[in-house]
């Protein structure tokens, strides 16, 4: 554990709340992919395995895995429950088995050990890499969000890029290197640069979110 690691941790724990609080404050969850929270569900679930098998490093590991398993499939609840009447599917229109397939596929190539886990491990960092995809792509068929969708995109995108801070630190001062986290997290943190130029030079100066035409 670093500095890095521990601060990205609790901007993804952010990134959850201020989606939660969003939907809530709001009733609605218009502006909301639907297809990117299915992924992060799926994510999630393919990453710890481990808690149903033992109990993991820490409580404050465990703690963590547990809050972010049951929160993916509690917004999945919500935007197909109580808010559904808000929730627009013509936005929501990427191909998931665009993302799905191939993360699958590197899963076996990337792999470091040819056990279940550790295949499942692998496929939930590829697949992490781009699950905000359908998310961007939203953005991008609306042209603007709300601005405290900006935020959770904001918080989201800053635990990626603390995380690839995080696997610099370990390898600079732990000696300790993985290929694949960090792939991922080089993928995922060029993914967010374009919205990431916007939510800083607007957002974060009190003006609305918008897509240049």
């Amino acid at each position: 554990m670093n500095i890095f690691r521990i601060s990205g941790d609790l901007m993804h724990l952010a990134s959850i709340l201020i989606l939660l609080l969003k939907m809530h404050t709001s009733r609605s969850v218009a502006g909301i992919s639907f297809k990117t929270q299915l992924l992060y569900a799926i994510v999630f679930t393919a990453r710890y395995l481990d808690l149903f098998a033992h109990f993991t490093y820490s409580l404050y590991n465990t703690t963590m895995k547990i809050f972010f398993l049951v929160s993916s499939f509690y917004i999945l609840y919500v935007m197909r429950t109580k808010f559904a009447a808000t929730y627009s599917a013509t936005q929501d229109s990427f191909r998931l088995e665009y993302l799905i397939g191939p993360a699958a596929l590197s899963a076996f190539f990337l792999t470091e050990a040819y056990t279940f886990s550790e295949i499942m491990w692998t496929f939930s960092l590829a697949l992490e890499s781009v699950a905000i995809l359908p998310q961007l792509y939203m953005l991008s068929t609306t042209g603007e969000a709300e601005t405290i969708t900006t935020h959770y995109l904001g918080a989201l995108g800053g635990y990626r890029a603390l995380y690839l801070v995080n696997w610099i630190y370990r390898y600079l001062f732990d000696n300790y290197f993985k290929f694949v986290p960090v792939l991922a997290g080089i993928i995922q943190t060029a993914l967010y640069l374009d919205f990431f130029y916007i939510y800083v030079t607007k957002v974060l100066r009190g003006k609305k979110f918008k897509l240049p035409v």
